[in-house]
């Protein structure tokens, strides 16, 4: 891991794969996945994700949850929305109203 400032954290992966065997193949490519997962937005880490636990079939939402640091329901989002259309306007990450308060609006006059 580098020390840049601008390089986002790296989750360190808790499944027992890279736990036995850290420099391992298996713990490589949890590794790379956290390096993806670090540097994508919220809409894409959850559609990543929830993809991937998709791909390994039944336990994938747990050993995702253990590789990324994601939550379960997280994950579960992602899968669902990889279901459904696309329904965000172009270039939005939130659907409007969503997310937190603007700052002027939780404390006005500042």
């Amino acid at each position: 891991m580098t020390n840049d400032p601008h390089e986002p954290a790296l989750h360190r992966c808790a499944c027992p794969d890279c736990a036995r065997e850290p420099s391992g193949s298996t713990a490589q490519q949890h590794r790379l996945v956290n390096r993806l997962v670090a540097r994508a937005d919220e809409c894409t880490r959850r559609l990543l994700v929830g993809f991937l636990a998709q791909q390994h079939g039944r336990g994938g939402i747990t050993l995702f949850h253990l590789v990324t640091g994601l939550d379960r329901d997280t994950i579960a989002r992602g899968q669902s929305e990889l279901r459904r259309p696309l329904d965000l306007p172009p270039g939005r990450v939130r659907r409007p109203g969503a997310g937190r308060k603007r700052a002027e609006a939780k404390f006005p006059g500042c």
